[in-house]
């Protein structure tokens, strides 16, 4: 097995790892973390880009091999048999029914196995785990995560053990069951399950997937940006709205289209638009203080609900290095987004992936989007995983006799 392929670099100090053993945060960096603020010590995957370039003299090459030069796994038939990414990217030149000036490119990662983005990460994981001989894998979730690496385990025969805070939505949780994981409610917050989770890897030798925790988290999730760039015809799009949590999925799309540029394939970064709620805007309030300050969550898109984003050191960086975007939308937005996405396009996103498109509204309104630009929002969870969260916007009609009388009056 080809274990020399990337090397492992702190996003703080530089300094670099090889992939002999399982890594996980740079140990110089990570020395002095806190409980209460985000970790430094993060690490990046790299690869031997002059060499890939040279095996891969085109992005279709590289496509046509599963990406596996990018993969910081040995195979593609390490990956699990249910079909993870390809998603669709669905192009509107409309907007609640309205035409607009710009193209809108949707990305239904909803359509996942199990309905989240999350399994873009937990294959790769899961892969890892089992060309490495590991064997439990744990994770910390708000439910996402862990319903995904429960279903892409399930498929793969391993096992897997999922610490949720007690108030995770019901439909996450019983996802999570039937895959056969271990669930484990604790009661306390995500960032809480998230310490728990650490301590559990320490003490039972676990595996552990969390994000910002395990860097291939993110090699997973950068996938996405190789699919926009195939999916658009080999372009690069103006901007990308993402909703933001902890900082992994911005960063993973980020990895994904620099990785393209080491290559020389594409010759710029797309402007990528970070979206919170403002109910929990501990990564976007941050991003320019010089001290890291916590407000307690309190938003409705429990995707997105984190006091302390643990890739937020990482996420200012690539911001920072690339000129990306900051804005913050109210949760009523949120719900108008979602209500709006779902009536006018079919697509039912949960509140967390409506986030992004409610940045995308709140940019058209304040017309700063370009004409003839290219935009893709990030749909990242099916509408189903929470019904609770938008129950408050769905009004159930009372119930009528089977006559066509009463069907008249009602229609009257």
């Amino acid at each position: 097995m080809n274990r020399n392929r990337f090397i492992y670099k702190c996003t703080d100090c530089g300094r670099e790892y090889g992939n002999r053993e399982t890594v996980y945060l740079c140990p110089s960096c990570s020395a002095a973390n806190s409980l209460s603020e985000p970790p430094a010590g993060v690490l990046n995957v790299f690869y031997d880009y002059p060499g890939v370039r040279k095996k891969n003299p085109g992005f279709s090459i590289l496509k046509k091999s599963g990406y596996i030069d990018l993969l910081p796994i040995a195979s593609v038939d390490s990956l699990p048999p249910l079909r993870v990414g390809n998603t669709p990217l669905y192009t509107l030149n409309s907007v609640g029914g309205e035409r607009v000036d710009f193209r809108l490119h949707l990305k239904d990662d909803s359509q996942n196995p199990t309905w989240s983005f999350k399994d873009r990460a937990s294959a790769l994981v899961s892969a890892y785990a089992r060309e490495n001989g590991l064997g439990t894998i744990v994770t910390a979730s708000t439910g996402n995560a862990g319903s995904s690496l429960a279903g892409i385990c399930a498929s793969q025969g391993q096992r897997t053990v999922v610490i949720v805070p007690e108030k995770a939505p019901l439909a996450k949780l019983t996802q999570i069951i039937m895959y056969g994981a271990t669930l484990v409610p604790v009661k306390g917050t995500y960032d809480e399950a998230f310490d728990l989770s650490v301590s559990a890897s320490s003490e039972f030798g676990w595996y552990n997937r969390n994000t910002a925790y395990n860097p291939l988290t993110i090699e997973g999730k950068k996938t996405v940006s190789f699919e926009l760039y195939d999916q658009l015809k080999y372009t690069v799009p103006d901007r990308i709205f993402v909703p933001v949590g902890d900082g992994v999925i911005i960063s993973g799309i980020y990895k994904g289209f620099e990785d393209l540029l080491l290559l020389n394939i594409i010759d710029r970064m797309p402007v990528i638009v970070a979206v919170q709620s403002e109910n929990s805007d501990n990564l976007v309030r941050n991003l320019p203080a010089k001290k890291f300050s916590v407000v307690p969550s309190s938003t409705l898109a429990d995707s997105i609900s984190v006091d302390i984003p643990r890739n937020f050191l990482m996420t200012r960086r690539y911001m920072q290095k690339y000129g990306g975007e900051a804005v913050t939308v109210t949760d009523e937005e949120i719900l108008g987004a979602s209500s709006l996405l779902s009536r006018t396009t079919g697509l039912f996103a949960e509140p967390a992936a409506s986030a992004a498109f409610a940045g995308l509204l709140l940019y058209r309104h304040n017309n700063r989007i370009r004409e003839n630009s290219d935009n893709v929002v990030m749909l990242t969870g099916s509408g189903l995983k929470d019904l609770k969260a938008v129950s408050g916007t769905v009004r159930m009609p009372q119930s009528i006799h089977p006559a066509v009388e009463e069907l008249r009056n009602l229609f009257r």
